[in-house]
């Protein structure tokens, strides 16, 4: 019997054509599938070495059936070499910062040994070293001539997905995945450790494959339609599609075919390795099956939402949670959230009954599981779980409730819970909220609070998860709760603050010109509940009348002093003795990530419990003014000047006449037509091209204004 090991690491690294070959248990050459009997083709990609789908048949391999069998690897050893199309921008950097004939850096070799003494310092310290690696690239990249060997570099272009180009006074030359090869072969292991690559796992020649791995048929199972007809996964038509050109390509090398027959079938067998891997590259017409379907191939089953990560492995169900649309009310605490009425009469709280709460859990249990607030369950001294939904003398129960029992109860307010938006990048992507059970069916979350959770309102979902212990209760209290994690350990400036309308607000309410009837005062000292003497009226003639300023300052202590700068018209803004005397509140005093802030101060001086009731008064004050002024802005407010209009003029008419000679060639037949592609969809792709570079260039001189 095996003795058990603890894992003591995972290392990710590229297979090597060698590897692959061991990890393999069959070469897979058939196009063809099953045979006449409907049995599954030796060599073929249902091989019955790389396991069995069918209950009553053994792995021809490891002997086990369906249950038992892990799998096993196959291969295709590929006539010509292939570029993976996830390496290519890899491969692109290797071959701009490496020389063209000799394989070394291209830097000095002073420098070389400078780097790597430095780079050995900060592994050695565990520092971060990407900026270096970096910089090392940059440098080597821009090095028009290798000081080992003296060769001249020449103008490399990638042309996506997966081609690469020299460009030289003559003219431009492609560069086929062999010559990509063997300029990568070339590159020494000491010169590999400086661009952040470690040849032990990644030699760079591995990124252009030789031999391809077949995947078990358990990753692409086959599923037997009712007409008795079998449907077979898209991968498995994908590599079918590769075994067919490879036999072709093969047929072609061996009877001495002409080279531009080679290359023809050399760029079809890319075309269909990059769909295998990738159906959605840029540059490449996706494949479809025979009905018109895009294909699902491997990246697609690994990213977005429907991918093996977010479905499979974070799309996991738990008990006591709950997850809904969010919506925003800035009328709760920023460490509440809304939970609707039905969710909290479906989540409980197990609550151990003793004498100071006996009649409290009573009144529970005799309203039971259908009516708010009650209960769901209770569980005796001896163990025994009683569901209340299916007694049918409640009051009897409820008189025999003693200490001792526990009682599983509605979530009611103040309950303490995990609130949660995925994906979860960070520490404040999971949080502590105290519940406020409201109507409706959204989760409410106060806006303040999006910045962490990265959240919007239009139409994001959000988890809840009830805690049942008293010490994981406890934990969220103390540590998870919303204003002990208004500080940002990242970069040590709130990350909870003031956002978007409600900074707007602020702005317009701490105007100089902004000033306030009695009722309007009324209304913002009802919003923010304020309690203490009216302040005297900064107008008194025709008619009393507040100032925003004055108003805000009712939400400071007494005691605050502060000076900091305003982010939108880059004055002073001061506080004396907890009065705003000048200066508007903007970003730069309540916003999110503003060190030195009047809300960061707040924090960091008085504690998170004032740093919160200020934010839950800022906000409801901010959605109080906006709401009785109101703001909005016109297209005359975007003004772009002149000279940028001429520039945007200028972009657009070198796009029209790229589009006439793009025009005039497709007419003539003279388009280059990548291989899977028609000349109609060449020439799609081409006038794409030159409209989004339009695009994009234009909205670089808009936002360099």
């Amino acid at each position: 019997m095996s003795s058990a090991a603890s894992v003591a690491g995972i290392r990710f690294g590229i297979l090597s054509p060698d590897l692959i070959r061991k990890m393999s248990v069959a070469e897979i050459i058939s196009p063809d599938t099953y045979d006449e009997d409907g049995l599954p083709i030796p060599t073929s990609v249902m091989d019955p070495r790389l396991g069995t789908l069918e209950p009553g048949q053994r792995c021809k391999t490891c002997g086990n059936t369906y249950l038992g069998c892990p799998g096993h690897f196959g291969r295709i050893e590929l006539p010509v070499p292939v570029i993976h199309v996830g390496f290519a921008k890899t491969i692109y950097e290797l071959l701009k910062s490496t020389c063209r004939s000799c394989g070394r850096i291209l830097l000095p070799e002073d420098e070389c040994k400078k780097y790597h003494a430095e780079l050995e310092r900060l592994r050695a310290n565990n520092l971060p070293f990407k900026n270096l690696i970096y910089k090392i690239k940059q440098k080597a990249m821009n090095t028009q001539v290798c000081p080992h060997c003296g060769e001249k570099q020449l103008k490399l272009e990638l042309e996506k997905p997966t081609s690469f180009s020299e460009m030289s006074e003559s003219g431009s030359t492609k560069l086929n995945p062999s010559t990509v090869r063997a300029r990568l072969e070339r590159i020494p292991d000491e010169d590999l450790v400086l661009l952040d690559i470690n040849p032990q796992t990644s030699r760079p020649e591995w990124m252009v494959l030789t031999v391809l791995p077949v995947p078990p048929v358990y990753v692409r199972p086959s599923i037997t339609l009712e007409s008795g007809y079998r449907s077979e996964d898209d991968l498995t038509h994908k590599l079918v599609d590769i075994l067919r050109v490879t036999q072709r390509l093969r047929e072609n090398i061996r009877a001495g075919s002409p080279s531009p027959v080679i290359e023809e079938l050399s760029d079809l067998l890319q075309y269909h390795v990059t769909t295998y891997f990738n159906n959605e590259a840029v540059g490449v017409v996706p494949a479809k099956h025979r009905s018109g379907r895009i294909l699902k191939t491997l990246a697609q089953r690994l990213k977005g939402k429907e991918g093996r990560f977010r479905l499979n492995l974070s799309g996991k169900r738990v008990d006591f949670s709950a997850r809904t649309v969010i919506s925003p009310d800035p009328n709760i605490r920023v460490n509440e959230v809304g939970v609707p009425l039905e969710v909290a009469m479906q989540l409980t709280v197990a609550e151990r009954v003793t004498a100071w709460n006996l009649e409290k859990m009573r009144m529970l249990v005799r309203n039971g599981s259908d009516k708010y607030p009650g209960a769901k369950y209770i569980i005796r001294p001896d163990g025994k779980r009683v569901r209340l939904k299916f007694v049918a003398n409640l009051e009897e129960l409820a008189t025999a409730l003693e200490p001792g029992y526990v009682v599983e109860r509605h979530l009611q307010d103040g309950d303490i819970v995990l609130f949660n938006r995925q994906p979860s990048l960070h520490r404040m992507s999971i949080m502590a909220h105290y519940v406020r059970v409201l109507p409706y069916k959204t989760l409410r979350l106060n806006p303040a609070v999006c910045t962490p959770y990265n959240a919007d309102f239009d139409g994001d979902e959000m988890n809840l998860h009830v805690p049942q212990s008293e010490e994981a209760q406890t934990e969220a209290r103390e540590l998870l709760v919303v204003e002990n994690n208004i500080i940002s350990p990242r970069y040590g400036a709130p990350i909870i603050g003031v956002i978007r309308d409600f900074l707007t607000s602020l702005y317009l309410l701490t105007r100089d010109e902004t000033k306030l009837t009695k009722s309007e005062l009324a209304m913002l000292l009802a919003a923010i509940k304020y309690k203490g003497p009216i302040p005297p009226p900064a107008v008194k003639d025709p008619e009393p009348m507040w100032t925003g300023k004055q108003v805000f300052s009712l939400l400071l202590p007494k005691d605050f002093n502060h000076i900091t700068k305003s982010s939108f018209t880059n004055t002073e803004v001061v506080v004396k003795n907890g009065q705003l005397i000048s200066g508007v509140i903007d970003k730069g005093s309540v916003g999110v990530e503003k060190a030195n802030s009047i809300l960061h101060r707040l924090a960091r001086d008085y504690g998170p419990d004032v740093a919160r009731q200020f934010l839950d008064n800022v906000v409801r004050l901010a959605n109080t003014f906006i709401e009785l002024k109101g703001f909005s802005f016109a297209v005359d407010d975007l003004y772009v000047p002149d000279q940028i209009h001429s520039d945007i003029e200028q972009i657009f008419k070198k796009s029209e006449n790229e589009f006439s000679k793009l025009l005039a060639q497709y007419q003539s037949g003279e388009v280059e037509i990548p291989p899977g592609m028609t000349a109609e969809q060449a020439f799609e792709a081409d006038v794409l091209k030159i409209l989004s570079e339009a695009r994009d260039s234009a909205g670089k001189l808009i936002r360099s204004r």
